[in-house]
């Protein structure tokens, strides 16, 4: 059965006073796909989340999430799908229960659904067991997870995760990339990884992306972009071989 194909674009662009963020990007990503989105910093991939989020309009193109288009339905979209930014930020006299119940009062969800969502949730990124402490008590890691857990009240179809191991620990980066790998299986949700730990995104996504100066070089399985870059089939190579080839050669 083909899957179904959840985020799309065509011909996407993006200019800021006549600099261009984003050129005529061209992609699609279906149901259930981890997707590393790789590239330099500036080459346009925060910009190209926010205008899939309707967090701003494009100058011209398209782009179709869950079948909607983010710039005519933001509101629709952010319904539908999570974002776990680099940096999160959570009230620091509440704790995650309390932080969590205030997610799902601004999504809109009854007390009844709200709780069982948030024990759910709590149990998922294995913080059940610290969430009546305080947040300005968690580590960098805890807070990560954390930042999952409010993603996941939202129950989402897609999720949007820019750089979500930065700054922690070979432990708690190991349990990151473990409980997103967990979340695909369990609940076929599709997820956009944008990181620069290349070993971690060769680990864990189907297929990249690889966007340089605001255009994506190329998309494809690290074997056929090995193949296609490297020659090398199905010898030993590194995510970062490929990537440092198609960045030369941009």
């Amino acid at each position: 059965m083909e899957k179904q194909i959840v985020i799309e674009t065509e011909n996407l662009t993006k200019a800021y006073n006549g600099q261009v963020a984003v050129n005529g990007l061209s992609f699609q990503l279906t149901e259930g796909e981890v997707f590393g989105f790789l590239g330099p910093n500036g080459a346009g991939k925060t910009t190209t989340l926010l205008m899939l989020m309707g967090l701003t309009e494009p100058t011209s193109g398209k782009a179709r999430v869950l079948g909607l288009d983010p710039s005519r339905e933001p509101i629709k979209v952010k319904s539908r799908i999570g974002y776990l930014q680099e940096n999160m930020g959570f009230y620091n006299d509440m704790n995650a229960v309390d932080m969590l119940r205030f997610v799902a009062d601004l999504n809109g969800l009854p007390r009844t659904q709200a709780d069982g969502r948030i024990d759910e949730a709590l149990r998922i990124v294995g913080l059940h067991d610290e969430a009546r402490k305080k947040t300005s008590a968690y580590s960098r890691g805890m807070r990560q997870r954390l930042g999952i857990a409010e993603l996941l009240i939202k129950d989402p179809k897609i999720a949007f995760l820019d750089e979500p191991t930065l700054g922690l620990d070979p432990d708690a980066t190991n349990r990151m990339m473990d409980l997103i790998e967990r979340l695909v299986q369990e609940k076929k949700m599709t997820v956009l990884l944008s990181s620069h730990m290349l070993h971690l995104v060769q680990r864990i996504c189907n297929r990249i992306g690889i966007m340089i100066r605001g255009r994506m070089v190329a998309t494809g399985a690290p074997d056929q972009l090995a193949q296609d870059k490297l020659g090398i089939g199905t010898e030993s190579y590194t995510l970062e071989e490929i990537y440092m080839k198609y960045f030369q050669e941009a």
